[in-house]
């Protein structure tokens, strides 16, 4: 099958012919129809991974940290060695999709073979035939296209920002930042009852949001604060949703600057929180966190491994996220489409990301989509292999998984 791959070394995007996945307990095989690249997220990896080895160093600190960590314990040529592999490994790109189920695992209910499903988390790339936990797939509700229904794990991660923001009917609400993510989390205060405000410095994206019903304004219209005073009755935003992605502390100087008093600030993006004090304090403000699509997100246990939260005490998981959102696209609350600029076929997906850096693009992207054929690749299964008569006896040794570790440490040894 055909699966989109980023070499982390250069940065290079190339469509790779890869076996199909394997199907486990808990878990689906999915024939993709439609993907969405995340013009945010996704970005973010094609322009890092372009940027040389001391550039990548400085915007990834982290992951300089580990090899330092991993030089103290193992030494410096084998910490070098496994940097190298990694860079120059292909890594599969992609969290949020729409197909039809090929196959179901043991102990997965509610879903069969033949049903359209949103799917979304690590396992949602770029790829033909996907291999997804339960726990991270939702039925598509009828009416729904597929290629509305890939963007539910973006919306997903919208709505659980708005959810955070326990936003009520008639409040005002402050969208800062309207790339997808803002301008999904706009149109779903709409939807709420709520009246929304969206900032951005782009001209593309305030008209599109304008579009909407949404307030929308410019960052660099020196009447901006003054327009949102004006649109409040003097009162301020009672909540600010932040879902730019910067590494300027301006995005959340802003959201205090707007917010009225004892309001509240949600960080939806990855935005850097660094502000004063003191009027945070003068307006005794509330500054909360919204972690990526809901609960069970970074959990194995939900992810992998198919253990539910219980909605008596988690009403709101991963997945009745993804399916909230869905209903909302059923009924016609929330329009994707509105959104999709882009549209590649999966062979074509090298140029689809060139248009995220601006390089073959006419216009600002916001929804790019692949799309893929309805005829189900035949699976790649490795061959049984037999003995040759004659051939040595023995004991063989093979390793399942041989990442990083097993290259650089286990193959060696065993050889």
């Amino acid at each position: 099958m055909r699966q989109v791959a980023q070499r982390p070394k250069d940065g290079a995007i190339s469509v790779v012919d890869v076996p199909a996945p394997a199907l486990r307990p808990g878990w689906l095989l999915i024939a993709n129809r439609f993907s969405l690249i995340s013009a945010g997220t996704e970005r973010t990896k094609v322009v890092t991974g372009e940027k040389n080895l001391l550039q990548k160093a400085r915007a990834r600190p982290d992951l300089v940290k580990k090899v330092i960590d991993r030089a103290r314990v193992e030494g410096v040529g084998a910490a070098i060695g496994v940097a190298r592999d990694r860079l120059a490994a292909l890594a599969p790109l992609g969290y949020s999709s729409a197909g039809v189920v090929i196959e179901v695992g043991a102990g997965v209910d509610g879903i069969a073979v033949g049903d359209s499903v949103a799917c979304g988390g690590e396992g949602a790339n770029h790829a033909e035939v996907l291999a997804v936990p339960k726990n991270l797939a939702a039925r598509i509700p009828d009416g729904v296209s597929f290629d509305d229904a890939a963007y539910a794990t973006v919306g997903a991660i919208a709505l659980h920002g708005v959810r955070q923001a326990e936003a009520g009917i008639g409040e005002w609400v402050g969208v800062v930042g309207l790339g997808l993510v803002g301008q999904l989390a706009a149109r779903i205060l709409l939807a709420s009852g709520c009246r929304v405000v969206g900032i951005d410095l782009d001209e593309a994206a305030v008209e599109l949001a304008r579009g909407a019903g949404v307030t929308a304004l410019r960052r660099d219209d020196p009447g901006l604060e003054q327009a949102v005073r004006s649109a409040t009755g003097n009162l301020g935003l009672d909540v600010v949703l932040l879902c730019a992605s910067s590494s300027s502390p301006d995005p959340l100087e802003l959201a205090v600057s707007l917010a009225r008093n004892r309001g509240r600030i949600v960080v939806v993006g990855e935005t850097t929180i660094a502000v004063d004090r003191a009027p945070m304090y003068e307006k005794e403000l509330e500054l909360r966190m919204s972690r990526s699509y809901g609960p069970g997100r970074y959990d194995r246990d939900y992810e992998e491994r198919g253990r539910d939260l219980d909605p008596a005490y988690v009403r709101w998981s991963e997945q009745r996220n993804m399916q909230a959102f869905l209903q909302l696209v059923a009924t016609g609350a929330v329009k994707p489409a509105d959104l999709t600029t882009h549209r590649f076929a999966i062979e074509d997906a090298p140029q689809a990301y060139a248009t995220l850096t601006g390089r073959e693009a006419d216009s600002r992207p916001f929804g790019v989509l692949l799309e893929y054929s309805e005829v189900t690749p035949a699976p790649l299964r490795a061959p049984a292999r037999r003995k040759a008569p004659g051939a040595p006896t023995g004991t063989g040794v093979g390793l399942i998984g041989a990442g990083a570790f097993a290259r650089a440490t286990l193959i060696p040894a065993l050889k």
